[in-house]
């Protein structure tokens, strides 16, 4: 059974006898009755419906198919109000075919119900009249009905929650020029600001270039509308041009040109002060009814907040860029031998500004030093420290002082910075003292009101401190607690270069910091960055630096990217598209949502010309008496070395050899042990040397260990598994070296055997 069939007629009471007069002027009428759940029509209800033109009663779900289901959704809600508070249902409905695609006509329904009793039951009568699409305008002269006001609430639901959305002024004007508003819409829009005493244009929508110059700089006292509404904070409404003319004579010429009919002149006000004004004209006449005051009200509120937001958060980003702009160094000129590369990201929430920096410093010796740091936090006494620290390292760096001596410095410097007592502008701080703990309250506040002393948390900073020699490529390397550097060698292999460090800065004012020394060939880049570019995206050291590996790694270098210079700028976006996405050395974004970190990069290539380049891979690496424990790094730092080498069993060797050779300098003697590895020769027939030197004249022996002895194999091991070995005497020492043959494979014991003579 079809849902639109008629069902037989309930009850023999017939349609009040006022339904001739109905239908003499094209309205019918109906009658639901909710505990039946039937909708009783006459003759013309029943057409509007689009169903035979005759007296019927349908069940509810026969009628709800004819009317389209958003329009159902919405005129029950109406009917439940209106038996609640016992007022008329009223709404629009579109009426749809059998087919349900196409709408046949619109219809204005209003009904009244009439409860039964006590009980929930009630019945709607009502009438059903055809209405046409109103034109523009026209609703703003006609009853304000249900379905009006609920496109009013829809209207401002969306235009509230983009314009909260809006994250600068543009954004913002964008949103107020798409706004459809219900029963009327402006084609012509404009925002107009105060700057002293003149009026200034924000932005315009509908408005030809160059037409918005004679209201520009307009003064405060002129006859204008706009400006009347910055002075007094007062709406204003002129319906028609006759208004217009007659209330603003003088700005009337003005705006004549434009060809509006109507014209709505509205405070944006912010927290009691009026910051603006709002501009919606129309090209037809509106009578501003209070139901369309209330919604341009309401829209000028918003806006005005929106705009607020908007214009706080660019003196933000324009403040913070600027800073960091300010205390951020461009790198100086072209080093020759070097070529140098740098990126700064701000962290992505507050104010976007961070601890993070780095700095390239001429030095009196000719070198160049190359800084990088962060500071820790991210607010604005972080960018304030780390500005301070920056000018601290610059000023010893130039005075000839060793990285040492520089980091020793400026760890002085910034624990008694970050110790001190900060005073207001106002008073003169007496009732304070320079201690770090006298008289501070558990807020971190001494006292209160203006001049007196505030104890700010002490804070410290990591740093790597880089002094270059051009001409040699020699580094010597001084780390404060920062990420070690890493080395991408003229083949591809990227490795982390143990370095020697101490304390972040700010810690112990008496901290020592060894120097690490190391040659950068031609054609090698090294990378020094801020634990920003490793961490971030919930990562942790060791599988961030996966990350950036197989970014270096990936890099074709030089001769594919078009130039070693062009070919850096180029591998520093890719390592931050590693971690963030687009590139974002010129501007903050567009980034992905994980800036929880700032990010400084610093890469420094050395140059050279192709014939001083060559495949061999060379690494060395220093095992004080001290650190036992950096044995576990240098095996580590062989297998990086090794990663593409062809044999396991033979990288597992020399880690082993390596491991072995270590160990006996620290228990043998009373000096550091000095290893240096090199790769040399082609792809599958390559050859690895390892050395470990020290400072003992000692030559090594061979002894005979019993089963249960713990050491004595030493000898015995390079034997079995080196290709070729020996010790070398040193004036000051020895060297036991080792050779591995990638073609020899597992023959190299037998080699081993030949390479003592």
């Amino acid at each position: 059974m079809r849902t639109d069939d008629p069902v037989p007629q309930v009850g023999d009471d017939p349609l009040p006898p006022v339904r001739d007069v109905l239908a003499a002027i094209a309205t019918g009428l109906w009658r639901w009755d909710n505990a039946s759940g039937t909708v009783t029509l006459d003759a013309e209800a029943a057409r509007l419906l689009g169903l035979p033109e005759r007296p019927q009663t349908l069940s509810e779900a026969g009628v709800r198919s004819r009317f389209h289901p958003v329009d159902w959704n919405e005129i029950y809600g109406t009917v439940q109000l209106a038996v609640a508070e016992g007022t008329l249902a009223e709404a629009r409905l579109r009426i749809m075919d059998e087919t349900g695609r196409h709408v046949l006509r619109i219809v204005r329904s209003r009904s009244k119900p009439v409860l039964h009793g006590a009980t929930e039951a009630y019945e709607l009568i009502g009438t059903l009249q055809e209405v046409t699409e109103p034109a523009p305008g026209s609703a703003a002269r006609t009853p304000v009905t249900g379905d009006w006001r609920r496109s009013r609430e829809a209207f401002l639901l969306d235009a509230g929650r983009a314009l909260a959305e809006a994250r600068s002024t543009e954004e913002v004007l964008r949103v107020a020029a798409g706004l459809s508003m219900p029963g009327f819409s402006p084609d012509g829009l404009a925002v107009f600001g105060a700057e002293g005493e003149r009026l200034t244009i924000i932005g315009h929508h509908g408005h030809q270039p160059g037409d918005d110059g004679p209201f520009s700089a307009m003064p405060l006292d002129t006859d204008y509308p706009a400006a009347e509404v910055v002075r007094t904070g007062r709406a204003v409404y002129l319906s028609t041009p006759e208004d217009y003319r007659r209330r603003y004579p003088a700005a009337w010429p003005l705006a004549s040109r434009f060809e509006r009919q109507s014209w709505a002149f509205l405070p944006l006000t912010v927290a009691g002060r009026t910051m603006g004004t709002w501009m919606a004209a129309f090209t037809y006449p509106v009578s501003f009814t209070p139901d369309e005051r209330s919604v341009l009200t309401t829209v000028a509120r918003m806006l005005a907040q929106a705009l607020s937001r908007a214009g706080v958060a660019e003196s933000e980003r324009e403040l913070t860029e600027g800073l960091q702009r300010s205390m951020l160094p461009m790198l100086g000129p072209r080093i020759p031998g070097m070529s140098v590369a740098a990126r700064y990201v701000p962290t992505g929430g507050g104010l976007q500004v961070g601890g993070d920096w780095y700095d390239m410093i001429p030095l009196p010796s000719g070198r160049i030093a190359f800084v990088i740091g962060d500071v820790q936090g991210h607010d604005v006494r972080a960018a304030g420290l780390m500005g301070q620290l920056r000018i601290a390292l610059r000023a010893y760096a130039s005075e000839g002082h060793r990285p040492d001596a520089v980091l020793s410095r400026a760890t002085r410097f910034l624990s008694g910075i970050t110790e001190s007592i900060s005073y207001g502008s106002t008073g003169s701080g007496a009732s304070g003292s320079g201690s770090a703990g006298s008289g501070v309250s558990g807020s971190g506040v001494s006292g209160s009101g203006a001049g007196e002393a505030t104890q700010y948390d002490p804070r410290f900073a990591t740093c790597l401190y880089v002094e270059a020699d051009p001409a040699t490529g020699v580094l010597e390397i001084a780390r404060a607690g920062h990420p070690e550097p890493a080395i991408r060698m003229a083949d591809g292999t990227v490795l982390q270069r143990p370095t020697a460090g101490g304390l972040p800065l700010g810690i112990d004012p008496d901290a020592d910091y060894p120097t690490t020394r190391l040659v950068l060939e031609a054609g090698e880049t090294m990378l020094i960055c801020t634990d920003g570019l490793i961490e971030t995206g919930g990562h942790d050291l060791e599988s961030g630096w996966s990350r950036i590996r197989t970014t270096l790694e990936g890099y074709l270098g030089e001769e594919e990217e078009g130039g070693l210079e062009d070919g850096l700028e180029l591998l520093a976006d890719r390592l931050v598209q590693a971690v963030h996405g687009p590139s974002s050395h010129h501007t903050t974004g567009p980034l992905a949502d994980r800036r929880e970190d700032d990010i400084a990069v610093l890469l420094l290539s050395r140059t050279g010309r192709p014939e001083q380049r060559t495949d061999a891979r060379r690494t060395v690496l220093t095992v004080a008496q001290a650190e036992p424990e950096r044995v576990a790094g240098a095996r580590r730092h062989l297998r990086d070395l090794l990663h593409d080498w062809a044999d396991d069993d033979q990288v597992d060797s020399a880690v082993l050899m390596v491991s072995e050779m270590l160990t006996n300098v620290l228990v043998h003697t009373d000096g550091d042990a000095m290893l240096v590895a090199e790769v040399t020769g082609v792809p599958g027939a390559r050859r690895l040397r390892a050395e470990v030197a020290d400072g003992s004249d000692d030559l090594p022996h061979r002894r005979h260990p019993g089963e249960l002895a713990s050491s004595g194999r030493g000898l015995v091991l390079m034997e079995l598994l080196a290709g070729a070995w020996g010790v070398d005497p040193r004036g000051d020492g020895k060297s036991i070296w080792f050779e591995l043959y990638e073609d020899a494979g597992a023959s190299g014991g037998e080699a081993g055997a030949d390479g003592l003579g």
